[in-house]
């Protein structure tokens, strides 16, 4: 029987204090491991979300203890003197927690607008590593660490800092861990990186078949959905201006993020004269299947390239019919006419007339209903979170 390891793992935000679907899957790979026998500590930063209700209960051996350059969707800038400071609270947090909980591994997740400085000092200090890679940090966290970006654009200063201020100023990301990407996309664009990433694979993250199960077909209602983060980048907007040519649909908004976009979406659900028809919402995880179902379809109008997308993927696990741009890495699973209907970014005529589709050929909602199902089988999170644990019980090996 393999030995139960010790695992210190760390990221930026850890639910319920969260924003997205990649935090979702960090807990749910933190409780694998725990029920496979392993200890788990997780260290995270200090952010708290607002409205999270103190009955939302608090996993085990959770340390928001880590500070970082991200505050409120924004990264302000900071003097020499306050990252300095930053940079050594986390350098102390992360000895402490490596002296008293005395990890067999590391495994990493999203550290955009983190002290990277924590990567390399795991790594020189040889410990095994795994990292979790659920969208593109790599390329936009050396540009949001302060202390790294300084050090990557004036190398030549890196050493005699590195000497007065015990801080790394050098950094060998890309050989500080096995790194898991999320998508062939991802992986490629990081690629693209100065990081060495010689030890680089992709994991496709999949869907929880126990709590997203297929449900019976309802008949046509005109019910769009969007579900995810208030985020200028989801195109929530394309799918309200839809309604435009939709006298008879509705949408639903579920999900939270940033607070001045969403208040933007308010003010063009005024001006559209559009109150009675769309709802913003949230509401908790377990409630999501019922949403899903109760929904015709689900549209997923990104404007950028989207890292993977669970939530079509979870829409679809349902035998919800999925509208979207397959923009990124959900262009490695979603395939027009066949189990989703793709439409161009931004386009709200192309939208409304996917939609338009959906609700007059019930044909069409049949066939993607059925290649959906089949298509989010091939995606199952117990498959991922063994995965994760095998990687780390090797490193640690």
């Amino acid at each position: 029987m393999l030995a139960a390891v010790r695992v210190l793992t760390i990221g930026n935000m850890y639910p319920p204090h969260h924003l997205g679907g990649y935090e979702l899957t960090w807990r749910s790979a933190v409780a694998h491991m725990r029920e496979a026998g392993h200890t788990v500590r997780v260290l995270t930063t200090d952010y708290r979300r607002p409205g999270v209700t103190p009955d939302e209960l608090e996993d085990r051996d959770v340390h928001r203890e880590l500070r970082w350059y991200w505050r409120e969707h924004e990264i302000p800038r900071i003097g020499p003197r306050a990252c300095l400071a930053l940079e050594r609270h986390n350098a102390r947090t992360l000895v402490h927690h490596l002296r008293e909980f005395l990890p067999d591994a590391v495994n990493w997740w999203a550290m955009g607008g983190m002290s990277l400085s924590l990567i390399e000092r795991a790594r020189r200090r040889g410990l095994p590593a795994v990292g979790v890679v659920g969208d593109e940090w790599m390329l936009y966290a050396p540009l949001q660490d302060s202390w790294a970006r300084t050090f990557l654009r004036h190398p030549r200063f890196s050493l005699p800092v590195e000497w007065v201020s015990r801080v790394p100023t050098r950094f060998r990301i890309g050989s500080g861990a096995s790194w898991l990407f999320n998508s062939e996309y991802v992986r490629r664009r990081t690629l693209e990186s100065p990081w060495d990433l010689r030890r680089s694979s992709v994991l496709h993250p999949g869907v929880d078949h126990d709590l997203f199960r297929a449900a019976p077909a309802l008949p046509w209602r005109w019910r769009m959905l969007y579900v995810g983060r208030i985020d200028e980048r989801k195109g929530i907007e394309t799918a309200i201006r839809a309604l435009g040519s939709l006298s008879s649909a509705t949408l639903t908004v579920l999900g939270g993020g940033d607070d001045q976009y969403l208040r933007r979406l308010h003010g063009v659900v005024d001006d559209l004269d559009l109150t009675q028809r769309v709802t913003f919402s949230r509401v908790p995880r377990e409630k999501l299947p019922d949403e899903y179902a109760e929904a015709d379809v689900l549209v997923f109008p990104a404007n950028w390239d989207e890292p993977w997308g669970l939530v079509p993927l979870e829409a679809m696990a349902v035998g919800t019919p999925v509208v979207a741009t397959g923009r990124g890495g959900s262009a490695e699973y979603l395939e027009h006419e066949r189990n989703c209907l793709i439409v161009p970014s931004g386009d709200v005529p192309a939208l409304a007339a996917a939609v338009s589709r959906l609700g007059d050929e019930p044909g069409l909602g049949e066939r993607l209903r059925e290649q959906g199902l089949a298509t989010a089988k091939r995606y199952d999170e117990r498959h991922y979170n063994r995965a994760i644990r095998e990687a780390l019980e090797r490193a640690a090996a």
